[in-house]
């Protein structure tokens, strides 16, 4: 193997082993091969335009190139010419793509799931550090700058990764870094008579210092260890607290597009209540008269680890026509139907569709799947909320106090997952709640208890400028301070219900909005609500409102209250400065001071989770990015092949001794086994310098073949050189070079004592440009891209493959005709 390929394949492997560092952000692992693959294609990309050998600005360029195409190939073919030639199409999609990515990161905790975003991110992220260490390493030939992108590639993993196992993949990271230093070390060994850097020293003499590439390591190697110690600190973390404050980890980003990227329920709940302009989100027009309980569910929150509330994942599927009957709900429970009619503003989006809860049926434009153990609707393929207008029939459910008190166990399955707590939640939180619900009869008295506790009589303040913690105290703290918003108040409340035993969640939404004078409701930016839905069998997942002055409180849990009614107008609490307008909102349009506020579309652009809806298995996407390279590369063969040649025939008559010997002829000269034409031999040449010069004059004939001049087997050296210089309308400095040539192909070939002639390549190079300048341009660019002469490289191997018959025809004969025993006994 050459040293280039060597070079190669470890820096590939170095690659790689870095990338293992990324293995534990995401919880399958099944990217790591199609990293590999692509990986694998663009290292090889790279050999075979080393190999050709390409100008080392073209080889980067190609790869460069390939790498793109595979990442149309894998994330956007639908998008692309042929399914592999990006365009503007195929840009817009992975630049939203990456976008999401983004976004994903700061939604989740590690592991994340595998959302398309990501994927792109860790597979784009390992091409482009793997197509530099390639670059460093074996195009430029020099392993040890390498290294950078290489702790790159492990800083960014570290900077994200939470636990104790940093140092595994630092060590497999380095393991690949010193294997990549090995194969240099081998390949400038290899090169024997090269000095390494400064002077030759002379034998038993002492060295005066390190060599240029020891000096150079154990500065790349100080450099790299502070580093690696010093860019994970500056890191944004990818894990997040449960109340996580602003500029931590998941904190609040712009998103393209005028729309905001923050997916953590906390912060972009309190940059939407802490506004300064109460801006219009939705507009809502309903069929029921009270509106009290008339709040717009986006996502629910069921999965609690102690530090945060988040999406389960859960399986997607098409929305369906009618919706099935809500998880809980029983016959007896009075409900009734509800018909809404939603306008989103124009820069309002996200992924989630906001819905009464429970829904019945959604009438919506666009890509949206249906999650059904939340009920809700996820966009797909990019969908989102912006200018949408849509159609809710919903299920009001109205359960009595008494229906609740009376409610049975719930099912077992759901019991279980909906009141898991981790054993990182303090003892304080399980205290607390039973201190607070002591006396109480049931799990709806301890509901209403804990509601009452935090919205009533525990002393908490509503307060969107607290100084929130992080991790999984910050319930604990909160208990302590009493003083939060809405999050805090949901969260803890479910957490609380959780260890008492009820199955609980988090739904993320819209509060009740604002009567408008024409009969709608104005949905604002300062009603982004989160609130606790505790379950109770019969009547379902059930609302529950602990935030002091915030939404409504519900009907079933005010003691005393007739017949268990709501009003007929509502009650929401809401601040000072947000009377109802008889007029709606003058504008919901974003503009530039929204942007640099981090207003625009800030509320709650929540994550769908990873909906494990099926796509392309990994084999199937492997051999389309197989193919695709077989489609780029079969139509350029005949011009590496080309190319390739050109250079091997030049370099040998660059390498060529100064002096040659005579050679007495027989049979047809030639290198590489090809025949030159007007030339017979009756023995094969002897010396080296003879080959080298007879393969200069095989590039000079397949150039001039190249653009048009067709070569003549019947003619001399000299007839041909001037049927050459004749047809090509050669100029009378370039004529004298064609003759060079074709003098130092007769001297080697006839002369006692061949006179050594130097500069044969450059005589072809000249030849070359001058026939291309006097070319047409379709004629220069077949010469490049389809040059006559590659035909050559079929006669090449029909001539093996000649041989090889011929060859094994013998040895089948031989075999055939030896003698078998006579099985004779002698007497």
């Amino acid at each position: 193997m050459s040293g280039p390929a060597r070079m190669a394949l470890g820096g590939m492997a170095a690659t790689l082993m870095a990338a293992c560092a990324l293995l534990p952000l995401v919880d399958t692992a099944t990217w790591f091969l199609q990293a590999a693959i692509l990986l694998a294609i663009q290292t090889g990309v790279g050999a075979a335009g080393r190999r050709v050998p390409l100008p080392r600005p073209l080889t980067v360029l190609v790869q460069a190139l390939v790498t793109l195409m595979l990442l149309t190939l894998v994330f956007a073919r639908e998008y692309a010419l042929a399914g592999l030639v990006p365009g503007p199409e195929v840009f817009r999609f992975l630049s939203d793509l990456l976008q999401q990515g983004t976004d994903d990161v700061s939604r989740y905790a590690i592991p994340a799931p595998l959302s398309d975003g990501i994927e792109l991110m860790l597979i784009g992220g390992v091409l482009v550090i793997g197509l530099a260490v390639d670059v460093l390493a074996a195009t430029f030939r020099n392993a040890a700058p390498a290294g950078l992108p290489l702790l790159a590639l492990y800083s960014v993993a570290a900077g994200l990764s939470e636990g104790s196992g940093e140092w595994v993949w630092f060590l497999i990271a380095a393991i690949g870094y010193l294997m990549l230093l090995l194969a240099e070390g081998r390949e400038r060994l290899s090169q024997w008579g090269r000095v390494f850097g400064g002077p030759a020293r002379a034998p038993g003499l002492e060295p005066g210092g390190a060599v240029a590439p020891v000096r150079s390591g154990r500065r790349i190697g100080a450099v790299a260890l502070g580093i690696a110690l010093v860019v994970p600190l500056a890191l944004p973390a990818m894990n997040g607290g449960l109340l996580d404050g602003a500029g931590r980890g998941v904190g609040a980003g712009g998103g393209g597009g005028g729309t905001i990227s923050a997916v953590n329920p906390l912060v972009s709940l309190r940059d939407s209540l802490n506004v300064d302009e109460d801006r219009q989100v939705l507009s809502v027009r309903t069929s029921t008269g009270d509106i009290s309980d008339l709040y717009l569910r986006i996502v629910s929150l069921d999965d609690f680890d102690g530090t945060t509330w988040k999406p389960a994942k859960r399986q997607i599927t098409a929305v369906p026509d009618d919706f099935p009957t809500p998880v809980g709900l029983g016959s007896t429970v009075r409900t009734s139907d509800v018909r809404t009619r939603i306008t989103t503003a124009d820069w309002y989006a996200q992924d989630w569709l906001p819905m009464p809860y429970p829904p019945s049926d959604v009438q919506v434009d666009g890509n949206w799947r249906y999650e059904p153990v939340g009920m809700t609707l996820v966009g797909d393929h990019g969908q989102n909320t912006r200018g949408l207008t849509y159609e809710v029939r919903s299920v009001d459910v109205q359960p009595t106090a008494q229906q609740l008190a009376d409610a049975p166990e719930p099912p077992g399955a759901l019991q279980r997952e909906y009141t898991q707590i981790p054993d990182s939640l303090p003892d304080v939180v399980a205290g607390t709640a039973r201190q607070v619900t002591d006396g109480a009869r049931n799990p709806y008295e301890q509901a209403v208890a804990l509601q009452d506790y935090f919205a009533v009589n525990g002393g908490f303040q509503y307060d969107t400028e607290v100084e929130v913690g992080n991790g999984s105290r910050a319930i604990a703290r909160f208990l302590e301070d009493k003083r939060g918003f809405c999050v805090h108040y949901s969260f803890s409340m479910a957490a609380m219900a959780r260890t008492l035993g009820i199955p609980a969640r988090v739904a993320v939404g819209f509060a009740p909005g604002t009567p408008q004078g024409d009969g709608t409701v104005s949905v604002g930016l300062r009603d982004a609500h989160a609130w606790p839905e505790l379950y109770f069998e019969g009547v379902g997942w059930t609302r529950f409102e602990p935030t002091p002055t915030r939404g409504t409180t519900p009907s079933y849990t005010v003691p005393n209250a007739p017949g268990n009614s709501v009003p007929d107008v509502p009650d929401v609490a809401r601040p000072s400065d947000a009377a109802p307008s008889a007029e709606p909102s003058e504008s919901t349009s974003c503009v530039p001071q929204d942007e640099r506020r981090e207003v625009c579309g800030g509320a709650l652009p929540l994550d769908p989770g990873t909906p494990e809806d099926s796509g392309a298995p990994w084999y199937r996407t492997a051999g389309w990015v197989l193919l695709g390279a077989a489609l780029v590369a079969v139509p350029l063969l005949p011009m590496l092949w080309r190319i390739r040649r050109r250079t091997v025939r030049l370099a040998s008559a660059r390498h060529a001794p100064a002096t040659a010997s005579a050679v007495a002829g027989g049979g047809t000269a030639g290198i590489d086994g090809e025949s030159l034409p007007g030339v017979v031999l009756d023995e094969p040449p002897a010396e080296v310098a003879t080959g080298h010069v007879l393969a200069v004059w095989r590039e000079l004939t397949d150039t001039a073949w190249d653009y048009g001049i067709t070569p003549d087997d019947a003619l001399t050296p000299r007839k041909a050189a001037a049927r050459i210089v004749r047809l090509g309308e050669l100029d009378e400095v370039t004529a004298q070079s064609v003759h060079r040539v074709a003098g130092a192909v007769e001297q080697v070939l006839f002369a006692p004592r061949p006179r050594a002639v130097s500069g044969l390549a450059d005589d072809v190079r000249g030849m070359r440009t001058a026939l291309r300048s006097r070319a047409s341009w379709p004629t220069r660019v077949r010469a490049v891209l389809a040059p006559r002469s590659a035909v050559r490289a079929l006669w090449d191997l029909s001539d093996r493959w000649t041989a090889l018959r011929a060859r094994w025809a013998e040895r089948l004969t031989a075999l055939l005709r030896r003698p078998r025993p006579s099985g004779q006994r002698g007497v």
